[in-house]
């Protein structure tokens, strides 16, 4: 009866596609000299998810002077942190952001 023709088009991609992937970590931190190996993984180009629970519980203010450390860093290499509830941080490098709506 009817015969049904299709068509295929051939789709391009004009930007090269990456093959690099973007390493996700997931970092526990229990006490302040913890931040250096976050810093470090930072300045690798490493994105992070921190759990910072155990270290809140147990002191909440050695764990905002560690933030800040934190996040004087992400300012230094051009990356980002954002807290993600009170036992979760995101810290990216330059070539990541946290998109805030």
């Amino acid at each position: 009866m009817f015969e049904k023709k299709e068509d295929y088009v051939e789709m391009t991609h004009d930007e090269p596609m990456s093959k690099q992937k973007i390493p996700i970590h997931i970092e526990k931190m229990n006490e302040y000299a913890d931040s250096d190996r976050i810093q470090r993984k930072l300045r690798e180009g490493a994105v992070m998810l921190v759990n910072v629970k155990d270290f809140r519980d147990k002191n909440i203010s050695e764990l905002k002077r560690a933030i800040e450390r934190i996040k004087k860093t992400c300012d230094a290499v051009g990356g980002d942190v954002i807290g993600v509830s009170n036992d979760w941080l995101i810290v990216c490098p330059a070539n990541a952001h946290v998109e805030r709506s």
